[in-house]
């Protein structure tokens, strides 16, 4: 009995730590309840007001609602051929890479939060676009059309609009209205359509108080665009037809970081033509320069490669040397030109953080290509710029020709 007796004590004291522990344990710390559930938002910084949707949520037929994400309804890559009507609660909708030619108002009826419409990869016209669709969205944030059959802007669009995708369409003319009532749209992608100078004669980007970024790359562009927002930080060009910068053209835009005109026909740059503060990114390859110019103190990467530079004077590109106040460029790029020598020692007191120099091949003679002594100058770096440029992935000498052909900016910027 003595046995049987502790035993039993045993038991009871186990079974009563068990229970303590389920008592002491909260649920709610793994598994909050749908009413402390944070709902996901395209754009957190914004304060929307946060949409009542059944469990579980609605859903159209034809594309998919996963549970992890209830505002979120994909129909993307399956074909349609029209749009299908969205529940009111849905705030992000994908209907890319379909077959879908017009925009009609009705199956945006009872759309009230939606802030993300993908429409890119598809058959739109301008003419199929109901009048005003996209206007009563005023949540709206972020809108695809790139890879469509755009003539124009499917304008009038909500004051809410941030980001304007229209890369890969067919657009030859802007309305002198186009861009009314946008303040808030920051970054516009117009690449690779059929803009020329007459169509920007109306200064269609001068109001754009808070556009950040402007992408008119692959177009029909002879002349630099007039009256840009002085809030421009990125601003792409590359493959147009551009043959001059005019002296003092960013004087009004102090906040440009990255420049991209390579594929140009540039020819002469005035000298100070870049004494931009903040820029960090220049690229000009691919045009027609015969000299260097003015490098600001700012700028990290130059890109200057497939131009008819002989030599490169380093005094024209820094004219002072300022101890307290150095040069940043680290990366120069300045293969397919023709130089028969190396740079000149003396940049690198002028540049002291100078990693690379990518001399590749040169174009001496007409017929044939020939290579400097050094194709790639590779400063030694100590353990700590080792480790440095480790984390920081500097592999700028690695990238290829058609790298830097396919490359524009990212619409979507960290």
């Amino acid at each position: 009995m003595g046995f049987l007796s502790q035993l039993s004590i045993i038991h009871l004291l186990w079974a009563a730590m068990v229970f303590c522990q389920y008592e002491d344990y909260d649920f709610e710390d793994e598994y909050e309840e749908a009413d402390h559930q944070h709902p996901y938002y395209f754009n957190p910084n914004t304060h929307a007001e946060v949409p009542r949707f059944p469990f579980p949520a609605e859903c159209a037929r034809e594309c998919f609602c996963p549970p992890s994400f209830p505002l979120s309804m994909y129909c993307d890559h399956r074909k349609l051929k029209t749009i299908p009507n969205i529940p009111s609660h849905v705030q992000q909708l994908y209907l890319q890479n379909n077959d879908i030619e017009a925009v009609p108002a009705r199956p945006f009826t009872n759309v009230t939060f939606i802030r993300e419409i993908n429409l890119s990869h598809n058959k739109i016209k301008f003419h199929m676009i109901d009048h005003g669709v996209f206007k009563k969205l005023s949540n709206l944030v972020q809108l695809h059309l790139q890879h469509n059959e755009l003539e124009e802007l499917p304008f009038p669009l909500p004051s809410s609009l941030e980001r304007l995708l229209l890369g890969f369409n067919k657009v030859s003319r802007l309305s002198g209205n186009a861009f009314e009532g946008l303040p808030n749209i920051t970054m516009l992608d117009l690449c690779n359509n059929f803009l020329d100078d007459s169509v920007l004669k109306g200064n269609p980007f001068s109001n754009m108080q808070n556009l950040m970024q402007l992408n008119l790359c692959n177009n029909k562009l002879q002349t630099m665009p007039p009256d840009l927002p002085s809030s421009l930080m990125y601003l792409s060009l590359e493959n147009n037809s551009i043959s001059y910068i005019p002296e003092n053209y960013f004087n009004r835009l102090p906040k440009i970081i990255a420049l991209r005109m390579s594929h140009n026909n540039l020819q002469n740059i005035p000298h100070n033509t870049f004494n931009l503060p903040n820029l960090l990114e220049l690229n000009l390859g691919h045009n027609k320069l015969k000299q260097v110019f003015y490098i600001p103190r700012s700028l990290q990467h130059l890109y200057i490669e497939d131009n008819d530079i002989e030599s490169i004077n380093v005094t024209l590109m820094c004219p002072s040397i300022d101890r307290m106040n150095t040069n940043q460029l680290t990366y120069i790029r300045v293969d397919q030109n023709k130089l028969t020598i190396p740079i000149s020692s003396y940049a690198f007191f002028c540049f002291p953080h100078i990693r690379t120099i990518y001399y590749g091949e040169q174009n001496v003679n007409v017929n044939k290509s020939t290579q400097l002594r050094t194709a790639v100058f590779r400063r030694f770096l100590t353990p700590e710029e080792y480790e440095e440029a480790e984390e920081n992935h500097e592999t700028h000498d690695r990238e290829t020709e058609e790298d830097h052909e396919a490359d524009y900016f990212h619409p979507y910027l960290q």
